[in-house]
């Protein structure tokens, strides 16, 4: 489904509810709670002080604990409906406040409040949402099938995580399908920080982890400030999700800005700081999940078996010209896949190591590769070198000139081999030049996942930077519409 239709559909919804609501509004059922008042000898009478008519009671009646009573609009203003003891009425006085709209609709407690008709708007929600989510999941699906190395993946995925958690929460609340326009808002409004506050303990853990294997990670790799991603993500996450509670404890017991005063500005400045910090904290989690599924997906993925070529992406090599651990897996991979492709469909590939030659390396990492194949029994007319190369981007697009040159169809069919959380960046890689490749991951130490994820993360971050700043920018717009909604609420 195009987006427009979405648009179309949340229209129509809207429209639908507001008909509706107008139509039924008019008559509005109060239920008032009046538990050790609903003594049947002590009948309890409703008061509405009114100097010209907004408001009539059509009728009222006592059910053990409520006393319901039935209102009818006839001008717009606000009332106070009023519940008295016939036998002690100065004794106590049960009050709420109800407003009568242009269009005759009777709301509740605010002016977006409980009315009639408002059960259609939650309602009208879930039903958006499970179309969206349906919608997404069908393009994810198709996206990745298409290409599975696209950033945008990440960002679908994210979103429809959030989507789903946020159905499930609507689906959960149906309990109470009678809540008024300003709840639902209030739920959306308060859903990030919702999303955020559930995932709190995963992420502390998370960051606990992420520490111990960066400190290893330090040990056997060295100490940069790379190898500390993982902490400082960590860090910035539990921050953003904690922060806006000692926020609003601190102003709450504090006199320098007055968020106590339901009128004030104040107050709704506070909800829509708080909510932008925990809103932009969920995003990253939410990115930063989606990231970590693909690359999961992509590390684990076995291409087809009709591969002509196969990558193998280098990396530093040994002082002697040998090839690392790290890099001698990649190239076991690469050959056992073709051993794979060969018994299962008879056909063999050629092998192409890829990367030039270091200023500390004593000869290019694609010779080093080459030297390694030959040793494992790989022909060498099934080997053609890349060794110009300084970085993965500059590997895939010299090899692809090196297969054009080399292949006998228009349309050669290619595999790349890397470490397996190097995968989908080398996939992105080589989507963002237009190279059809499919990689395979090669095994490496645990210690190097968390701090690759958080990497792939920020990678996927900075190559759509424009299109997240668009997201949040309308996450904040929508955040400022809700504050917006609440403030009218509560003040008209």
């Amino acid at each position: 489904m195009k987006k427009r239709w979405y648009f179309l559909l949340a229209a129509v919804l809207i429209c639908i509810c507001t008909v509706y609501s107008i139509a039924v509004g008019g008559r509005y059922v109060m239920d008032m709670n009046v538990y050790g008042y609903a003594n049947p000898t002590d009948p309890l009478q409703v008061i509405i002080e009114q100097d010209t008519e907004i408001l009539k009671v059509i009728d009222s009646h006592q059910e053990e604990d409520h006393l319901y009573i039935t209102l009818e609009s006839v001008s717009p203003g606000r009332v106070f409906v009023a519940v008295v003891s016939s036998k002690y009425p100065d004794s106590f006085v049960f009050t709420k406040a109800v407003y009568v709209h242009h269009l005759g609709v009777i709301t509740e407690d605010t002016f977006f409040g409980r009315s009639t008709g408002s059960w259609c708007f939650p309602m009208a929600i879930t039903l958006f949402l499970a179309v969206l989510i349906i919608g997404l999941c069908i393009h994810i699906k198709k996206e990745i099938q298409r290409n599975l190395y696209q950033y945008k993946n990440v960002r679908n995925i994210g979103f429809a995580l959030f989507l789903t958690a946020l159905f499930i929460e609507q689906l959960l609340l149906f309990s109470k399908i009678d809540r008024g326009i300003i709840d639902s808002v209030e739920m959306l409004l308060g859903f990030a920080g919702f999303f955020s506050t559930i995932t709190l303990p995963t992420a502390f853990v998370t960051f606990i982890l992420v520490t111990i294997s960066n400190i290893r990670l330090m040990h056997k790799e060295g100490y940069n400030w790379r190898n500390l991603l993982g902490c400082i993500l960590g860090i910035t996450v539990c921050l953003g999700t904690i922060f806006p509670f000692f926020l609003s404890e601190f102003l709450q017991r504090t006199t320098i800005v007055d968020v106590h005063n339901q009128n004030g500005m104040a107050l709704y400045i506070e909800l829509f700081v708080e909510n932008v910090i925990l809103a932009i904290t969920a995003y990253l989690e939410l990115i930063l999940i989606g990231t970590i599924i693909l690359s999961i997906k992509a590390a684990k993925r076995i291409p087809a078996f009709d591969k002509d070529y196969i990558l193998i992406l280098g990396c530093q090599i040994k002082k002697d010209g040998t090839l690392t651990n790290l890099l001698k897996s990649r190239a076991d991979r690469a050959i056992e896949f073709a051993k794979m492709q060969k018994d299962t469909t008879g056909k063999d590939i050629i092998f192409i190591p890829s990367g030039g030659k270091g200023a500390d390396e004593v000869i290019s990492e694609a010779d080093a590769i080459r030297n390694y194949l030959l040793a494992s029994g790989i022909p060498e007319d099934r080997i053609l070198v890349e060794n110009k190369s300084a970085n993965t981007f500059e590997n895939l697009r010299n090899s692809m000139e090196l297969i054009r040159q080399d292949a006998k169809t228009d349309n050669p069919q290619i595999a790349f081999s890397t470490t397996n959380y190097h995968v989908f960046r080398s996939g992105v890689f080589a989507s963002q030049q237009g190279i059809k490749a499919e990689g395979i991951g090669a095994k490496t130490k645990r210690y190097f996942w968390i701090n690759a994820f958080i990497r792939e993360f920020i990678a996927a971050l900075v190559s759509e930077w424009k299109t997240h700043v668009v997201f949040v920018l309308t996450w904040l717009v929508l955040i400022a519409s809700m504050v917006g909604i609440v403030y009218i609420s509560n003040n008209f």
